[in-house]
């Protein structure tokens, strides 16, 4: 065992890492020493910032001295074949959601990992939201009973914020099911317990300019009896936030007044070469570093009934409406998803996996698949991937 910051090298320096960096510049745990990305500007950013090495390729990035974990927060369709060059390597895996775009490259990943002896965690995701553990350890304490229904619900803007192109095509990964429905199925699993059985889904694909599925509503039914209804929208109407007391998905608060702002802004980008722009504005050499966020991420309502009692999600922690009413506070973290590095940490330094494994997310994956094939085939897809929700995702 070792205090030794753990070596982590980055691939991708879009979107999604620039929501995490400041997490890593603030946790002292983890070094990061090396950087891949195509874009010259997004590799001297990097360099700037962490002071580490930038490659312009992965295979550059794999052979950089000491190297312990790779952080891959690359498109969808890429997550794969990077995972398990990665795992090739000897190096750790942390990917971002979704851990693949078909199941079957999910599966070769996961086996990839698995016979290399890495470790694979899949995130950052909802399910590491500091008031879903604080719920999972109320219902895991038995206090309200066995979870008997889930209600899980999110109206958002998501299908008119700047796009790739293959982030329009479902069988690329896009759309919401493999970026939005994978946080919800993950934190939907977790505090069910893991063990889905049937899924039946519809799924809506409404406007020709956004050729992709942009909201579902699907019931999954759990080992044990317990089920679950999920319902997203994408299309910047309504906006479930109003019911969260306007904080935001990342923590910040929102201005009600700003309504429409989204589509706004892409209706003032009407060609790919002006989306692409818009896109770029977002990634980690471009924003603004952004303040620290007054409250936790979240993805929704969440409502979870149990037998004595329910349970609702905030963003500050979570209602308890039992015999009587109480809020408890979640606890503070050093930034939203310093429970993400937590779990890379301990798997590195300790080795110990959080639920949030290669199998966990080959579940969670199997799921949103199976939203697709109910909608299109009008009847319950039955599930065959599912793991528990236990530390290291392993059958009970």
């Amino acid at each position: 065992m070792t205090s030794e910051p753990v070596r982590l090298g980055i691939v991708g320096l879009g979107r999604a890492f620039a929501l995490t960096a400041p997490a890593l510049r603030a946790d002292r745990r983890i070094d990061p020493v090396a950087a891949c990305a195509p874009r010259a500007e997004s590799r001297a950013a990097f360099e700037a910032e962490f002071g580490g090495r930038s490659y312009a390729d992965l295979d550059g990035l794999l052979a950089h001295p000491g190297l312990e974990a790779v952080y891959i927060a690359t498109p969808h369709e890429l997550h794969a074949e990077q995972a398990m060059a990665t795992a090739a390597a000897g190096k750790h895996v942390l990917v971002e959601k979704p851990l693949a775009a078909t199941l079957t490259d999910g599966e070769a990943t996961v086996e990839a990992c698995e016979r290399a002896g890495v470790a694979l965690i899949v995130g950052p995701s909802h399910s590491f939201d500091a008031p879903v553990a604080q719920a999972r350890a109320l219902i895991r304490s038995g206090a309200l009973g066995p979870v008997r229904m889930i209600h899980a619900f999110a109206y958002t803007d998501f299908l008119y914020r700047p796009r790739r192109p293959e982030e329009l095509r479902t069988e690329e990964g896009g759309g919401v099911l493999f970026s939005q429905a994978v946080h919800q199925v993950d934190v939907v699993r977790l505090l069910a317990g893991g063990l889905a059985t049937q899924v039946s889904a519809h799924t809506g694909d409404w406007d020709p300019a956004r050729p992709t599925e942009g909201a579902y509503s699907a019931l999954l039914a759990f080992d044990g009896g317990a089920f679950a209804s999920l319902t997203y929208s994408g299309y910047g109407r309504f906006d479930s936030d109003e019911w969260m007391g306007w904080t935001g998905e990342l923590g910040h608060k929102k201005d009600p007044d700003d309504y429409g702002r989204t589509r706004r802004a892409l209706a003032a980008a009407p060609t790919p070469e002006a989306e692409s722009a818009l896109k770029r504005a977002r990634t980690f050499d471009a924003a603004a570093a952004p303040v620290a966020a007054p409250h936790h991420e979240h993805f929704g309502p969440v409502v979870v009934c149990c037998e004595h009692g329910d349970i609702r999600l905030t963003p500050d922690g979570i209602w308890v409406y039992g015999d009587e009413r109480r809020f408890e506070p979640a606890p503070r973290t050093p930034d939203p998803r310093t429970p993400v590095l937590d779990a890379l940490v301990a798997a590195v330094r300790d080795g110990i996996e959080p639920v949030q494994t290669g199998r966990w997310g080959l579940a969670s994956l199997e799921v949103c698949h199976a939203i697709l094939r109910s909608a299109r085939n009008g009847a319950p897809v039955q599930l065959t991937r599912q793991v528990a929700a236990e530390p290291g995702g392993n059958p009970k």
